[in-house]
């Protein structure tokens, strides 16, 4: 089959390679997908980049971990799948070498997860990481239902998915953050209420006016190490902040202000979920597809052959949405 894969780690023009390899075939318990797209998320492009460790953990790896298809073969035990189920993946690349950017993959079928009737597949391929981090991010610790929540970079993948499911989770009101009228166009279309242009305002006082001074009622945080204080600063006493990432090993807190609030902070990575939690974000992203209430924005699609300029893309933040690969 076709595959990009890479040996080393560093720049995508470098070591992304397009070749021939093995074609995978299911065991006993596992359901192979003839894959049409894969999706190219930030994490991809940072373990390709050598940006976490430069040791890869095996010699050769086919990245990305989201992707859409349909099953092309089942193992003996694979019962809850059939052949030319249209479906999406997730986590394909998390602890193996064979993720999606390929023509075919391998997975165990609690992977595998049938896409609703009417959803394209190049949206199923931005599920994976996006929709159910998005998911977790608005409905953990009881949801949002009548609260005031901020989601921070509201033109973001997640974000863009989050503030949609606030919304249809019954948020009193969403406020997100920007650095552009472009990108605050992008987070208005999703359905925030409140844009806040972090380059030219005061994140937490904005806030504090919306709130009359209480303060939000939680926050989901793309960028933790950067907007902690701002956070601590917004929250209200007994909020919560959600934070799914951060572009440094470290960060820094206002302890006394933020114990003084009762602040409560979440960190989770969505390859990590527990099963008892990511099986209710499986179902409620499924639910929300079968009813047409999320929309997707694809901001580029390239051919396999051009998975380099993809994680450029990517990785320079050039386009406002999620990039997708069609693989065949």
């Amino acid at each position: 089959m076709r595959a990009a894969y890479y040996e080393r780690v560093g720049a995508a023009r470098e070591v992304l390679q397009i070749g021939e390899v093995p074609t995978p075939e299911p065991g006993p318990d596992e359901v192979r997908v003839r894959l049409h797209y894969s999706g190219v998320n930030p994490s991809d492009v940072k373990t390709r980049a050598g940006t976490r460790s430069s040791a890869l953990p095996f010699p050769r790896i086919i990245p990305h971990s989201d992707g859409a298809g349909v099953v092309d073969a089942v193992g003996e035990n694979a019962h809850a799948h059939r052949a030319g189920q249209r479906v999406w993946v997730w986590n394909a690349a998390w602890g193996r070498p064979h993720g999606t950017a390929a023509e075919y993959v391998v997975l165990p079928p609690q992977q595998v997860v049938p896409l609703p009737e009417g959803v394209a597949p190049d949206a199923g391929a931005c599920l994976g990481i996006p929709a159910l981090t998005a998911y977790h991010a608005v409905h953990c610790h009881g949801g949002v239902q009548g609260q005031t929540v901020l989601v921070a970079g509201g033109a973001g993948a997640v974000s863009w998915y989050a503030i949609q499911m606030a919304r249809a989770a019954g948020a009193a009101c969403i406020a997100t953050t920007v650095s552009s009228p472009e990108k605050a166009a992008v987070a208005q279309e999703a359905g925030a209420e409140v844009v806040i242009n972090y380059r030219t305002e005061d994140v937490a006082e904005r806030l504090l006016g919306l709130t009359g001074g209480i303060g939000v009622d939680r926050i989901i945080e793309l960028e933790f190490a950067a907007n902690a204080a701002i956070d601590i600063a917004a929250i209200r006493p007994d909020g919560l902040i959600v934070a799914y990432g951060a572009n440094a090993g470290e960060v820094t807190l206002p302890f006394f202000q933020a114990i003084l609030k009762n602040v409560l902070v979440q960190f989770f990575i969505v390859y990590n979920l527990p099963d008892a939690q990511r099986q209710p974000a499986i179902d409620g992203v499924t639910q929300l597809l079968q009813r047409g209430a999320l929309r997707h924005r694809i901001a580029a699609r390239r051919p396999l052959e051009e998975i380099a300029e993809a994680h450029e893309l990517v990785e320079q933040g050039q386009v406002i949405g999620n990039v997708v690969l069609s693989t065949g």
